[in-house]
């Protein structure tokens, strides 16, 4: 992994870091495994924008990823480590002994050749999948299930990981990349590694067109909009805005949102860090 930053021969290129791609073997994606990709440019069904500074952006065809990684006991080739315009982590081609085809989200350290499987008697090695019950205790994990059978929800963006810390009877302590701890049930799958292309973070855009091939159109700072349009609109010249909330007067700093009689709460053990 590596990043690189540009020569200043053009204005938009003064402050640009882009990344290196050295582990990126292949810019053809797996015709079978694409599917189109519609997007809304945040409007309804009926036309009216109902999301805002959103719209434009690169044309993409969606990479149809195996979350579940529910085929089980079958090994399957690493054939190449490949870019995906809809995620921060690159993704990986898979081809099962079987001749079945699919992606999976990459681990850092995952090379062209190399062997994956899941199942519940596999190595603990990098890219494997197995059940939170199978995994060693102190593991570094990536692409969690909350749920049995759902398939990989948390920890599934770039350099991302979580930590299998113990378990208790049909419960597993995860430390998750917030940094909150939290019990999840140990039949849940989770894969061994780092989530790749962990220097995402370093990437700057350099210029505002970059953003807008992205999708994302220029945002209004709600502290320069009139009093009728938010909260921390209006006064004369530069007024501090008062206290950072949301459109809707949702105080947005430090301020809890999540209900105290929620069902899984009793499955927090230590809230996030602030």
């Amino acid at each position: 992994m590596s990043v690189r930053k540009l020569k200043p021969i053009t204005p938009g290129q003064r402050f640009r870091v882009v990344n290196g791609f050295d582990a990126i073997t292949t810019d053809k994606p797996e015709k079978s495994l694409l599917a189109p990709k519609k997007r809304s440019g945040g409007r309804n069904s009926q036309g009216r924008m109902t999301m805002r500074y959103k719209g434009g952006g690169h044309k993409k065809r969606y990479r149809i990823i195996d979350f579940k990684r529910s085929k089980t006991g079958i090994p399957a080739e690493v054939k190449s480590i490949e870019y995906d315009p809809n995620r921060t982590a690159f993704i990986a081609l898979l081809n099962y002994q079987d001749g079945e085809k699919a992606y999976i989200i990459a681990q850092n350290g995952l090379k062209v050749g190399q062997k994956v499987v899941s199942g519940d008697q596999v190595d603990p090695e990098i890219g494997n999948a197995m059940k939170l019950a199978n995994i060693p205790l102190g593991t570094i994990i990536s692409c969690l299930e909350l749920r049995p059978g759902q398939g990989a929800v948390m920890a599934r963006s770039a350099g991302a990981f979580a930590q299998l810390m113990a378990r208790d009877g049909k419960f597993a302590t995860i430390k998750l990349p917030s940094g909150e701890t939290r019990l999840l049930l140990a039949e849940c799958m989770a894969t061994i590694g780092v989530v790749s292309n962990s220097d995402h973070q370093l990437l700057v855009g350099g210029k505002a067109g970059r953003t807008r091939w992205l999708g994302r159109r220029p945002r209004t700072r709600p502290v320069v909009m009139n009093p009728v349009d938010h909260p921390m609109g209006g006064g004369e010249g530069k007024s501090s805005g008062g206290h950072p909330r949301s459109r809707n007067g949702i105080p947005a700093k430090g301020y809890r949102t999540r209900s105290k009689t929620k069902a899984s709460n009793k499955y927090i053990v230590e809230r996030r860090k602030k």
